[in-house]
């Protein structure tokens, strides 16, 4: 295998093990998996592939496709900040409690900075791998709560867990309806190619930092309004209840708080919608989580506002901003006929604006991590 000939070129002996997980889009539920909502994510076919073997040296040195010129080498484990993608690995060795030094080759295939949760797939990957060689029977919703603490509490990046859980658990031909509050999951069929659909994923190619406390923010803004209206979490009030008792809480909480209940709902009756096959429906709710995240969450930017426009304006039946925001991605579902028009006008106008040339990809619902020798 050319990925294990890989590790050997970087570290001069033979991996023990190799292990791949996927990115992810999801469809719906942004911003809600911190506040134990329900979100509709799946796997994508791009992933992250990781090979692993226990070097008896007592560090750590992780290597890389992208970067062949580059070896991170670590005596100890400590929170990594700043742009070193090694910290995500590091995260995992050290959330997992692993001590014996390893050397580790990566090789992404998951468009970094596209909000297609890169760093999930990597720490995912790199998880599944170790879980493996050492032996240590995590299932995956212990795997999928032990890379979140990885991202939240090593690398910085205070998450949620829906990127990590689908990317253990997703399975091909469905979107993965997941509970955040209990990680129970349910397969929904999402089958747009035999309805002459298809799911537009346009890359924005600006890259975000979730590192930089816009993301942390409008966490602290949905914790600090399940605490002034004495509940458990957002998870636990009705829309119209939330309405009801917006006088109690200041503008910024109480818009913020609004978007991640109407999001919930929206992820709620998109599986409805998929279940009955409307897809008018589930573009229209697309529609409706976008201008949320613009207008009351604020995590959008000009670039994602104005490739969900064109989108629509030349035939999508929906579309939306993906990921934490602040840059990324967007998705667009459409008939297959109108995907070139759509690319088309994108480049165009975006081009008129003065924003960088996006990227176009698609993907159906994939496979989540395995081990694959």
């Amino acid at each position: 295998m050319k990925f294990r000939e890989e590790f050997g070129k970087a570290f001069g002996r033979e991996a023990e093990i190799v292990a791949t997980a996927p990115g992810r889009v999801n469809l719906i539920g942004e911003h809600i998996d911190y506040s134990d909502g329900f979100v509709l994510p799946f796997a994508i076919k791009y992933e992250t592939s990781v090979a692993i073997g226990r070097n008896g040296l007592g560090k750590f040195r992780f290597s890389s496709a992208q970067r062949p010129e580059e070896i991170i080498e670590l005596d100890s484990l400590t929170p990594l900040h700043g742009e070193t993608w090694g910290r995500y690995v590091a995260g995992v060795i050290w959330a997992l409690g692993i001590s014996e030094g390893l050397d580790i080759f990566v090789d992404g295939q998951v468009p970094v900075g596209a909000g297609l949760s890169s760093s999930a797939a990597l720490e995912c990957s790199t998880a599944v791998a170790l879980n493996e060689l050492f032996g240590l029977g995590k299932s995956l919703k212990d795997l999928a709560r032990i890379t979140q603490r990885a991202e939240n509490d090593f690398v910085g990046v205070p998450c949620g867990i829906m990127d990590q859980s689908v990317s253990l658990m997703g399975h091909a031909g469905s979107a993965l309806l997941l509970d955040c509050r209990d990680l129970s999951t349910r397969n929904i069929p999402f089958d747009i190619a035999s309805h002459g659909l298809e799911l537009l994923i346009i890359d924005t190619r600006v890259h975000h930092e979730l590192v930089d406390g816009g993301y942390a923010e409008r966490r602290a803004s949905c914790e600090k309004a399940v605490a002034e209206l004495g509940i458990t979490s957002l998870r636990d009030i009705s829309v119209s209840d939330y309405e009801a008792r917006k006088s109690e809480l200041n503008p910024t909480t109480y818009i913020r708080g609004f978007h991640a209940v109407t999001e919930m709902k929206r992820v709620l009756d998109t599986v409805e919608a998929l279940q009955a096959g409307d897809f008018t429906r589930v573009g229209s709710l697309l529609n409706a989580s976008h201008r949320s995240l613009s207008e009351d969450y604020t995590v959008s930017c000009p670039e994602l506002d104005l490739v969900v426009s064109i989108a629509n304006e030349n035939g999508a039946l929906g579309a939306r901003m993906v990921g934490g925001g602040f840059g990324g991605s967007a998705i667009a579902l459409a008939k297959v006929e109108a995907i070139e028009a759509i690319q088309g006008a994108i480049l165009v106008k975006m081009n008129e604006a003065g924003f960088p040339q996006p990227r176009f990809f698609t993907s159906l619902p994939s496979d989540g991590a395995r081990v694959i020798a």
